[in-house]
């Protein structure tokens, strides 16, 4: 069983048809089923590419799990009242920053406060596209799904992660860790990752 990770790359990005397409070719290239794993905005592109042939499941880490006609702006609009809220700064010639002083807390609050303050620092800018990029068809409704929730996340409100992963069906693991739970915690995200390769396998 393959395992396709989706994240930010190191090259700035917009959403959607672009990522989504980047992803589906990096699933043709796969010699068998595979679990997609998204992070963050990265949920949303595995929830529209995860309907490729060969996605077996789909893996969520504190991430987007959209549904049909969704973006990130409008579940980020639907956030629970009084919910931490993302220090994105307005846009710069069409991309987007998180303010430098705010992101140790609001991403990485149990990283080490040097790596933070250094991703702070050298985080990759987003296209303003990444937050209107809409679902056609969430992969959730026919794919298995796991779900990681990070409990302390102060860039998607743990309460928006569990109406997420309850409306999708997912598998359910909570942890006590901020945003970069895949940092902070990495052996709760493998575990998760391999619970659900596990299962597809028993299941083929």
């Amino acid at each position: 069983m393959s395992i396709t990770r989706f994240a930010p790359t190191r090259q700035p990005y917009r959403v959607s048809d672009n990522d989504v397409e980047v992803t589906k070719r990096t699933l043709a290239a796969q010699d068998g089923p595979t679990i997609l794993v998204g992070h963050s905005y990265g949920g949303a592109v595995i929830t529209e590419a995860g309907n490729h042939p060969k996605v077996a499941g789909l893996a969520y880490i504190a991430a987007f799990a959209s549904d049909k006609g969704e973006s990130v702006a409008t579940l980020n609009k639907d956030s629970p009242p009084g919910a931490s809220v993302s220090p994105i700064l307005p846009p710069q010639d069409g991309y987007l920053f998180q303010d430098k002083a705010k992101f140790p807390a609001s991403f990485a609050a149990d990283v080490d406060a040097e790596k933070a303050a250094f991703w702070a620092d050298s985080q990759v800018p987003w296209g303003v596209a990444a937050l209107s990029g809409t679902i056609s068809e969430p992969a959730w409704r026919t794919k298995p799904s796991w779900y990681l929730i990070a409990t302390d996340d102060r860039m998607i409100p743990p309460e928006a992660q569990r109406a997420m992963a309850k409306r999708a069906g997912t598998t359910v693991v909570e942890v006590k860790a901020s945003h970069a739970v895949y940092i902070s915690q990495p052996s709760a995200v493998a575990a998760l990752i391999a619970q659900a390769d596990r299962t597809v396998k028993a299941a083929a």
